[in-house]
């Protein structure tokens, strides 16, 4: 099994929590499930758009005469690219589970206290990801694919903000 169908539903589902993120605090209604879901979509496709660019940057690697061994360097780092990325989700995801199952001032403690924090060390989960893709045994060609995706993640929210959330001034 490889590493890039699970990293791909990461870097999706990230791109669509990144949409949102770009959306939140823009619309005071109380009422803005269909804003968040819109938001979240804007998110996905550009994130889906985005993460293109390490998918075809893979197989350009992969058309090298030594095919095997950039196969087998790209899943070394592809797998220690994975494993801080799912460490971080795993916080998220259990920061997003304490908000929704306690109280409201315990749960909103809880996102003050967990995704806040979480969000601003985002880069740093994805610089640390480059980093053990090649340090895994991954090399260059891993580095080269681990940073070229985690510029796209990090893009999303940007892009997203600046095209559709972005005040007139």
């Amino acid at each position: 099994m490889t590493p890039a169908v699970p990293l791909m539903l990461l870097g999706l589902v990230d791109a669509a929590f990144s949409g949102f993120r770009a959306y939140a605090g823009r619309d005071a209604r109380i009422r803005k499930a269909r804003g968040n879901l819109r938001a979240a979509g804007r998110g996905l496709a550009v994130g889906a758009a985005l993460l293109l660019a390490p998918t075809l940057a893979a197989a350009l690697l992969l058309a090298t005469p030594d095919r095997a061994r950039t196969y087998a360097a790209l899943t070394s780092g592809g797998w220690g690219f994975l494993l801080p990325l799912a460490l971080y989700a795993a916080a998220v995801l259990l920061s997003l589970a304490v908000y929704f199952t306690l109280p409201f001032r315990a749960g909103t403690l809880a996102m003050v206290i967990g995704l806040g924090p979480l969000t601003l060390l985002r880069p740093v989960a994805v610089a640390t990801a480059c980093l053990a893709a090649a340090l895994n045994h991954g090399g260059a060609p891993a580095l080269l694919v681990g940073a070229i995706a985690g510029a796209a993640v990090l893009c999303v929210e940007p892009i997203v903000y600046r095209r559709w959330y972005r005040e007139v001034q």
